[in-house]
């Protein structure tokens, strides 16, 4: 079902008088093969830890929260070289949201920097340029597309679904996503992130260990149903794919949540009672901490680079009657790996962002977990 309902009043969008009407959605008829696994090494492994190359260009860095988002000034995303793209991939899995404003790199440009970051995930439902300004494939661009006629349908529409990780229910899940906004109403139109590495490390460690045990029922069967409610060429057949509750960044050994209330559909092994309650629990933390989230302000040429893996992140709906137009690129990462897995292959215990904040701020990681016991009863 969609979000978005049809206004009677609204204004009429005239796509021929459009600036970017070579950058309208197009759904073409056509078949993608099902995804196989691929076998990822992260750009991160090969940052410099201090991240000079990449900080150093920089004018200006800016934390827009304690715990997730850092915007940058007098970087050109065009001008990065291979260094600063693996700092900046390391720095992107420590704060997870990267701002960049006035931006003048092509989508183009985009696909080629994502690229460089892992293969390009092609979207089975959604639209594409038909073609761009040039001959460039277009077919990796995910657009973001609102046309000022429709509002949110506040009656049928679930808030909490809008939370989501991009594709999580691929083999393997995108990395490190870029969007950038073409058309911005004047108002409203942000988008909202949530750090799970650090909505996690807010749980007790005894829930912390029971969730790192259980893995989940990811899907795309929703976002096909409404692709075919809307009349749209499914692509590539539904996918669904089990992955860990709690995974953990290779590159960080940072421990993050991996359900979201959009493609995760139960955990398994477990009964459904249980499973309901415990991601029931999960969904309500995202909505309720907002000390885990960060507020971007779109302009027009902004782009925002996350690390989908241990982000959440939803859009404010609110744009009526103004168009919203982004276009984004999405390369994959690694096949999502638990604790167990990561302990195998990389000989050592994950990290979590609790233990992470305190080393920082010179406190005893230990001294800290002591204070979730409860006294000893009289």
């Amino acid at each position: 079902m969609s979000a978005f309902v049809k206004m009677p009043h609204a204004p009429t969008f005239e796509a021929e008088t459009y600036e970017y009407k070579h950058y309208l959605p197009n759904y073409p008829v056509r078949d993608l093969e099902p995804h196989v696994e691929l076998k990822m090494a992260d750009r991160g492994f090969n940052a410099d830890p201090e991240m000079k190359a990449f900080l150093g260009a920089a004018t200006k860095v800016t934390n827009l929260t304690a715990c997730i988002g850092t915007e940058f000034e007098g970087i050109d995303l065009r001008q990065l070289s291979d260094k600063q793209k693996d700092e900046m991939a390391l720095f992107a899995a420590k704060r997870g949201v990267l701002v960049f404003r006035k931006q003048e790199i092509s989508i183009e440009g985009m696909l080629d920097l994502a690229r460089y970051w892992g293969p390009l995930h092609v979207h089975s439902t959604t639209g594409h340029p038909a073609k761009g300004p040039s001959d460039f494939a277009l077919d990796a661009v995910v657009l973001v597309w609102n046309d000022g006629t429709k509002d949110v349908d506040r009656i049928n529409h679930d808030r909490r679904l809008a939370w989501h990780s991009d594709q999580s229910f691929e083999i393997n899940t995108p990395g490190l996503t870029s969007l950038k906004v073409i058309t911005n109403p004047p108002e409203g139109g942000d988008t909202i992130w949530s750090n799970s590495a650090a909505l996690l490390s807010s749980f007790s460690p005894e829930l912390q260990e029971y969730l790192s045990k259980l893995s989940a029922l990811h899907s795309s069967d929703r976002q096909k149903k409404g692709a075919l409610d809307q009349g749209i060429y499914i692509r590539r057949p539904q996918t669904d794919c089990i992955h860990p509750v709690v995974r953990v960044h290779p590159v960080t050994g940072m421990k993050a949540l991996f359900v979201n209330p959009s493609y995760t559909r139960r955990i398994v092994g477990v009964p459904k009672a249980e499973s309901d309650m415990i991601l029931n629990f999960i969904y309500g933390q995202i909505s309720l901490c907002e000390e885990f989230k960060v507020r971007v302000k779109w302009e027009k040429d902004s782009i925002v680079v996350w690390d989908n893996r241990v982000l959440w992140h939803t859009a404010t709906y609110d744009i009526y009657p103004y168009k919203r137009h982004a276009l984004r690129a999405t390369p994959v990462g690694e096949r999502p790996m638990s604790v167990k897995q990561y302990i195998k292959q990389y000989g050592k215990e994950p990290t979590s962002w609790d233990e992470e904040r305190l080393k920082k701020l010179g406190e005893n990681p230990q001294a800290f977990l002591a204070t979730y016991k409860d006294p000893e009863p009289l």
